[in-house]
């Protein structure tokens, strides 16, 4: 199976029939994040697929969080009741090493580019994995209350570990992903060396003592909204989350919080196809994909949310907010401002190693 790992480059037809009606599904369950992000989604693709079919049934599922675990139960019981799963990059590469997910041949799946550019060619780098279809590049970034860190707000990503400065709580996720990579960071391992380092069992070590360090300060979070929420409500001081999320709870609910985009750590969203559908599930699907994933679909979904495009052609596409009519590209993760000092996931070395680091990462939280 296709692997590779991507040097992040800044990118950004109505559906041609898979399958005569009769022959696709009535209804399709979609796997996503929830909140702003599965909305976005819903805005983007789902309604308008609906609109061009009659009483087709969509139904979402929150799960993607646990979407691993939760597929090799299913295959285990030979019972696979999603149709379309939305995953990370490393999350795919699992799958599709494991036979969870569907090999795909992006161009026969996927629209050409309004020009006739092949899929393969405008989603370039973004295809990892030959059971990914990429939707958006995001990041994981940090927020902060504007009214709880003084008169000298935060700078660097390694605020998050000065609790002398920035007292009171902060929120991480409860993974090891990003985690690791920021705390070797600001304990001084250069960035070119952080997965080398990682790789290591005193690497690991290493990292797991920084984040010992304010291990007593953290609200742990599994949801994409728990950070905005605990932002909010001013349980924390600062926290991370997904872009996307800081951004709706900024500019659409107007809160003292303010990003922190250094450090920020780039990631790719996309599709699966769980292996083993009936064939009238998966015309379902290939129809939806077809559609929802072309070049203007892809640009519509930067309307609600403020992620970027995983298409090259969607990129120039992207303009205003649906309802607030503020531009979208300065909020896009991608935009030179908020791209000073950045960092590239590892998809591959996190797909290979990420069973085992979750499993230390764990213990280590129930000490």
């Amino acid at each position: 199976m296709k692997r590779k790992t991507i040097l992040f480059t800044t990118c950004a037809a109505l559906a041609a029939p898979v399958a005569l009606a009769a022959e696709m599904s009535g209804s399709m369950t979609v796997v996503s994040w929830g909140g702003a992000y599965q909305q976005s989604q819903i805005n983007a693709y789902t309604e308008p697929y609906k609109a061009m079919h009659d009483g087709l049934e969509v139904i979402w599922d929150e799960s993607s969080n646990e979407a691993v675990a939760k597929l090799r139960a299913m295959n285990e019981a030979g019972n696979i009741t999603w149709d379309l799963v939305d995953v990370t990059a490393a999350d795919a590469m699992r799958l599709c090493d494991e036979g969870l997910a569907m090999e795909v041949d992006h161009d026969e799946v996927l629209a050409p580019a309004p020009d006739g550019t092949k899929a393969s060619e405008d989603f370039g780098e973004t295809l990892v994995s030959d059971c990914f279809i990429p939707q958006i590049v995001y990041s994981t970034t940090f927020g902060y209350r504007t009214d709880m860190v003084g008169e000298t707000p935060p700078e660097s990503v390694c605020a998050i570990f000065d609790t002398e400065t920035y007292p009171g709580k902060r929120s991480l996720e409860k993974r090891p992903i990003n985690n690791m990579e920021w705390a070797l960071l600001c304990d001084g391992v250069a960035k070119e060396d952080i997965y080398d380092v990682l790789e290591t069992d005193e690497g690991q070590d290493q990292a797991l003592a920084k984040l010992g360090t304010i291990k007593d300060d953290v609200i742990w979070w599994s949801a994409g909204a728990d950070t905005p929420q605990l932002l909010a409500d001013g349980e924390v001081v600062m926290g991370s989350t997904y872009n996307g999320r800081l951004f709706s709870l900024i500019e659409e609910q107007d809160q003292p919080v303010a990003m922190l985009w250094d450090g920020q750590v780039y990631d790719l969203d996309g599709w699966i196809i769980p292996a083993g559908l009936p064939e009238d599930r998966l015309a379902r699907v290939k129809d939806f994909l077809y559609f929802a994933t072309d070049t203007q679909r892809l640009a519509d979904q930067a309307k609600f949310i403020s992620y970027g495009p995983a298409r090259v052609s969607s990129a120039p596409l992207v303009g205003q907010h649906a309802e607030l009519g503020i531009d979208m590209a300065p909020h896009m993760p991608t935009d030179p401002a908020n791209a000073a000092n950045t960092f590239l996931q590892n998809y591959e070395w996190w797909a290979d190693y990420r069973d085992d680091l979750d499993a230390k990462f764990q213990a280590w939280l129930a000490r």
